[in-house]
């Protein structure tokens, strides 16, 4: 049986959390921009914390599981 769940949920948030894809913080302009389509480092840190906290939150706190046979 496999545990699929953390493959899910990271593989989501990856392409959720993609600094420019759906939101960039912080923003050139403004503190949130909303696909823009650019980043910068300070983008890639917030939202690397972001992906950190979320993950550990789904998997560790929640513990999702999705198992198959």
């Amino acid at each position: 049986m496999a545990d699929w769940g953390p493959v899910i949920i990271a593989v989501v948030l990856f392409v959720l959390l993609t600094p420019g894809l759906l939101f960039q913080i912080p923003g050139r302009n403004r503190v949130i921009e909303f696909g823009n389509m650019h980043t910068s480092g300070a983008a890639i840190l917030v939202h690397a914390i972001l992906y950190f906290g979320l993950i550990t939150i789904f998997l560790i706190a929640i513990g999702v599981h999705i198992h198959t046979d």
